[in-house]
């Protein structure tokens, strides 16, 4: 229970924010004051996030491949929307914030994350090896809600800029709805062996398994009611974050889209520690899961949910990005079909992607 600690921070700063977070508005206590309740209400978020991955983890091993990784995709996911939609209503209306965070973990996950990933674990052990059809079906489903979600809006004229028409908006929410859970049904029901490690030989299971994650198992309701509990203030906590970071973005002059940097590397932060250590361990296929999985359920859960909830309060979504992000986006999916074309990864794979996200950091500053 000590190491719950986490959870009863983030729920006394909600509190706390919510009886004097009047008297602590940017404007009122000025740019220095800001940062600071900024960073500290960061930091509280990313411990809390943490926590959450803790019990995904806990119930990963309990529920084991794939649905572990599915509950920790899901978890995390869910902190995303309710932070896009929390920034979504608080301050200036930014129509592209979804979609500056969306493509930001795009950018993190399949470019920096997986290139990460195939590099350490090629440090590690040399070539690895995955579930091919795992990642393809990863891949098969990406792709379209990728493409019709983030690019074809861009060339829409039934709109102005990369927003959505009324029609349009259903077509998305239903097919990303649609693909993502015909995919939850072949992932958990169909062909859940396609998403686990593949067995090289007879001795390899207890190997891998013998040395990873040391975790601290209990009961699957104590974990199931610990990630609630932990998953609530951090919703709450969500619009008390975004005061902030819209306030910060503006006083530096920094670039609109660093707002889903920063949503995105809070966000993301635990999942890539999972992935990276999963790559160390040589099991390479959980890494796959994490990184693939947060990549679809990212525009396959996160779009329709912005979709929605831009419909309900009134406010204008753009999904369509700009030409320099289009090539970045068609240039990672490109460079992943090849990395997954075949079922074993090497140290080079990881560079070449990870050479592609010091080209999206650059234009984040300068395009």
């Amino acid at each position: 229970m000590a190491a719950e600690w986490p959870i009863a921070l983030i729920w006394l700063s909600y509190v706390f924010m919510t009886q004097v977070g009047s008297f602590l508005k940017p404007n009122a206590i000025g740019v220095v004051p800001s940062y600071i309740v900024l960073a500290s209400i960061f930091g509280i978020m990313l411990l809390a996030v943490f926590r959450v991955v803790h019990h995904a983890e806990c119930l990963a091993e309990i529920f084991g491949e794939p649905f572990g990784t599915l509950i920790l995709t899901l978890s995390v996911i869910g902190i995303e929307v309710a932070v896009i939609t929390a920034v979504m209503l608080t301050g200036d209306n930014n129509p592209t914030l979804a979609r500056d965070t969306m493509f930001s973990v795009l950018m993190i996950v399949m470019n920096g994350l997986v290139g990460l990933s195939l590099l350490v674990g090629g440090w590690h052990h040399g070539l690895q090896v995955f579930n091919l059809s795992g990642a393809n079906a990863y891949l098969i489903v990406l792709l379209p809600v990728a493409v019709t979600g983030l690019v074809l809006p861009s060339f829409t004229i039934s709109e102005p800029g990369g927003a959505l028409s009324p029609l349009q908006t259903i077509f998305q929410i239903t097919i990303s709805l649609v693909l993502y859970g015909v995919f939850l049904l072949f992932q958990t029901v169909q062909n859940p062996m396609a998403f686990q490690q593949p067995r090289l030989d007879v001795d390899q299971p207890e190997q891998l398994h013998s040395d990873h994650h040391c975790l601290d198992i209990r009961g699957k309701y104590y974990h199931a009611v610990g990630l609630a509990l932990t998953l609530i203030p951090l919703v709450l906590m969500s619009k008390k974050l975004a005061v902030y970071v819209d306030f910060g973005i503006d006083q530096v002059g920094a670039p609109v889209a660093l707002g889903g940097v920063i949503v995105a590397i809070m966000i993301l932060t635990p999942e890539a520690l999972a992935a990276l250590d999963a790559a160390k361990h040589n099991q390479l296929q959980r890494a796959v899961n994490i990184c693939l999985g947060s990549a679809l359920a990212t525009i396959g859960l996160t779009v329709p949910a912005v979709l929605i909830a831009g419909e309900i309060v009134g406010l204008p979504v753009e999904l369509g990005l700009d030409s320099p992000e289009i090539v970045l986006l068609a240039l990672t999916l490109s460079i992943s079909i090849v990395t997954f074309a075949g079922s074993r990864t090497n140290v080079l794979q990881g560079v070449v992607h990870l050479a592609v996200f010091l080209a999206y950091a650059i234009l984040i500053f300068d395009i």
